[in-house]
């Protein structure tokens, strides 16, 4: 396996990462799911979890390209990409880094029936509403986990709720 300098398991010592997510979302007669694919448990930073699919900007790269790029490389789909509704920050433990994550709001653009999951990158993938983020949630990474707190938001903003400053 070759390991770029933008893998999740590369070390990037001292250095600053960004990554840029997708809160692909998808009205399925009147509910609002998210799709969540699983990391592949061989994945050394957070094995095993479900998560807002995305990847590292490269050097140069415009986040939207970026965000599409990484999912036509992990699930061969094209997105179109929306707005940002949420952004935070945490120590990569693997890396040896400071990562800064920004979610956009994000659909399908080819038949999601096309989905295609690369083992070495997930092992599945889910479709959940709001109520149903209990069942995507591990030992490792809980409701209160930063990324399922964006979730939580990016459904409150799809419902039309204010947001707060």
């Amino acid at each position: 396996m070759n390991i770029t300098p933008y893998d999740s398991e590369a070390l990037a010592i001292g250095q600053q990462v960004i990554t840029v997510c997708g809160f692909i979302h998808h009205n399925f007669d009147g509910i609002e799911k998210v799709f969540l694919p699983r990391r592949a448990e061989t994945k050394k930073f957070l094995p095993g979890i479900y998560e807002l699919p995305g990847g590292h900007v490269e050097f140069g790269e415009q986040a939207t390209d970026a965000l599409k790029r990484e999912i036509t490389e992990e699930l061969e789909m094209s997105i179109e990409v929306g707005d940002v509704f949420y952004e935070f920050s945490y120590m990569n433990q693997v890396k040896k880094s400071h990562s800064i994550e920004v979610i956009y709001f994000a659909k399908f653009i080819e038949n999601m029936d096309e989905i295609k999951i690369h083992p070495e990158d997930h092992s599945e993938y889910g479709w959940f509403a709001e109520n149903e983020l209990i069942h995507a949630t591990t030992a490792s990474k809980g409701l209160d986990d930063q990324e399922f707190i964006a979730m939580r938001k990016g459904f409150a903003l799809l419902h039309g709720e204010q947001l707060k400053f």
